[in-house]
């Protein structure tokens, strides 16, 4: 039973929009649904990373360049993807094909076009854990709307029974029943919408441990490698900008008065602590002296510090150093280890992403019988094979087709198998090659001497005939 049916059975089913406490009025009195709310960061440090959508885009995407080019070659790369249906025969995938279905996927809203509609599904994917869409009009006004995904609530509950007040998350028959999108967030006053599961896209391609149909960011295990090299960077900075100064140990006259030094501690530390006030001039007065314990950026190794967090955002975000242009990556930089690298991004991670995304697509496109929405990545720039493996591929799979169509089998069954890699697909003419044929066995065609209109073999003539 759909939620709006079960609504409508206590009479209290309503269309457009109705207001958060009516709503949660509602479901709480029907089933007791709870809404799964995306997680908060505890901590109170200034310093802190949110982790929450807003607190990614504007902490992590737009203030930290190694976040923003990780996920920047992964949307290039992923957007580049086309949608297509995909024949399935006897459980196997077949050959790929396009209906007026896709067009909406190819034409999302008004100026875009599928590589737009996917950029903003891996960016969303990336910051908040899960990307959400929904579609608006019908016929040719039929367009496909992005939700904010702060914005998104959850209702959880059972289609087992509707009335059940106990189905929580975790609850053994617990299933989203819909979606509620209120434009603004809690507390903007807008009236929340709900959609029903049947119109709404859901991506979420890393799920949460600790939520039943939620996903993650892969920015949310890197929060502190995100700050480190944040850091870095404003260390960096400071030194360029104050000019080199020495780390320093400062020791005073032991008959110094101890409310003094308190005083002139906190002067000190709040002149010279912290990496926005490293290396700045170092004056000293009552009686203090100072001892160098370091002179440069040299000593730390500020280079291998800085890119091996830079590794560490780029495992997480699933593509390599070398494919990103990471200075770690880019020292190992050949034309072998590229190759590889590349291979291990479109197999490991890529492909993934596709799949997870053409599955979540298929809510909002009607898909013709015995086929499935997948994508289509043959065009794409990054995935293509070495103009030499490519070569090899194609001399490989032409002897295939032609040791089938010496066999019997159709060209065109022969193609399809080798395409498909489904053997099942082959069809067979009937004929065979003449080393198949019994010693002294005559192959005549179609205008042969049995006068018929198909090819036979007949027996050859006697030589006293």
């Amino acid at each position: 039973m759909k939620l709006y049916q079960a609504l409508s059975a206590r009479g209290e089913a309503r269309s457009g929009s109705i207001s958060l406490s009516e709503l949660l009025s509602q479901l709480g009195g029907l089933n007791g649904l709870r809404p799964s709310m995306p997680p908060t960061l505890l901590g109170s440090k200034e310093e802190e990373i949110p982790s929450s959508f807003q607190g990614y885009v504007e902490h992590a995407y737009r203030q930290n360049g190694i976040v923003f080019a990780c996920m920047l070659v992964r949307m290039m790369i992923f957007s580049e993807a086309r949608f297509q249906f995909r024949r399935l025969s006897k459980g196997r995938p077949g050959e790929l094909f396009g209906t007026e279905a896709l067009s909406l996927l190819e034409k999302p809203w008004a100026g875009a076009v599928t590589s737009d509609l996917l950029a903003r599904t891996i960016q969303d994917a990336d910051l908040a854990g899960s990307f959400f869409a929904t579609t608006r009009g019908k016929g040719e006004n039929k367009r496909i709307v992005r939700l904010r995904p702060d914005w998104v609530t959850l209702i959880l509950g059972s289609y087992l029974d509707p009335r059940d007040d106990q189905v929580g998350a975790w609850h053994l028959d617990a299933e989203v029943l819909g979606y509620m999108y209120q434009a603004g967030g809690k507390g903007s006053g807008n009236d929340p919408v709900f959609l029903e599961r049947e119109n709404v896209v859901h991506f979420a391609p890393i799920p949460d441990p600790l939520a039943s149909f939620r996903g993650m960011s892969w920015l949310t295990p890197i929060v502190r490698e995100i700050m480190g090299d944040k850091a870095a960077t404003t260390h960096k900075l400071s030194y360029l900008e104050n000019g080199a100064s020495p780390n320093l140990v400062v020791s005073f006259d032991k008959d110094m008065d101890p409310d003094e030094l308190k005083k002139w501690l906190e002067a000190f530390k709040a002149n010279h602590e912290g990496a926005a006030n490293a290396f700045k001039t170092l004056v000293l007065a009552a009686g203090a002296s100072a001892d160098v314990v370091g002179s440069n950026m040299r000593e730390i190794d500020f280079k291998k510090v800085q890119a091996a967090g830079e590794n560490r955002i780029a495992v997480a975000s699933g593509m390599s150093g070398i494919i990103v242009g990471l200075s770690e990556g880019m020292e190992a930089a050949t034309l072998a280890n590229y190759g590889q690298a590349r291979r291990r991004d479109s197999d490991v991670t890529l492909r993934y992403l596709w799949r997870k995304m053409a599955g979540a697509f298929a809510t909002v496109v009607d898909t013709p019988t015995a086929a499935e929405l997948w994508f289509d990545d043959r065009d794409i720039a990054f995935l293509q094979e070495d103009l030499k493996d490519e070569a090899e591929i194609q001399h490989k799979e032409a002897i295939t087709i032609r040791q089938y169509v010496d066999a019997g089998f159709t060209p065109e069954s022969a193609v399809a198998a080798v395409e498909s890699g489904d053997l099942s697909r082959l069809v067979h003419t009937g004929l065979f090659s003449v080393q198949l044929q019994p010693p002294g066995t005559q192959i005549v065609g179609a205008n042969g001497a049995n006068g018929s209109g198909d090819p036979a073999a007949v027996p050859a003539p006697s030589s006293g005939a």
